[in-house]
């Protein structure tokens, strides 16, 4: 395994990890962990519609980080990680 692939690797499980870190910061409809960590977040109005707005951006850009880097992983591992 090369060096980029390795760094193709890193990223990819870092905006895994990140993404999923997004998402549940976003506020929910309801009530479930996304609302519980929202609600504690964001506490006055008045700021939550600029942190949102924010947040979606961030989010957007890290799941074209996670596509892309699904996206090149198809060619650079054509047969999977064996021997990992």
């Amino acid at each position: 395994m090369g060096p980029f692939q390795i760094i193709l690797f890193a990223v990819w499980a870092l905006s895994t990890l990140l993404l999923i870190a997004l998402v549940l910061m976003h506020s929910g409809k309801g009530t479930g962990v996304s609302d519980m960590i929202a609600s504690s977040l964001y506490n006055s109005s008045a700021a939550t519609g600029v942190m949102e707005q924010n947040l979606d951006k961030l989010t957007v850009i890290v799941a074209v980080v996670f596509a892309v880097c699904v996206v090149l992983a198809m060619f650079f591992f054509p047969q999977g990680i064996v021997g990992l």
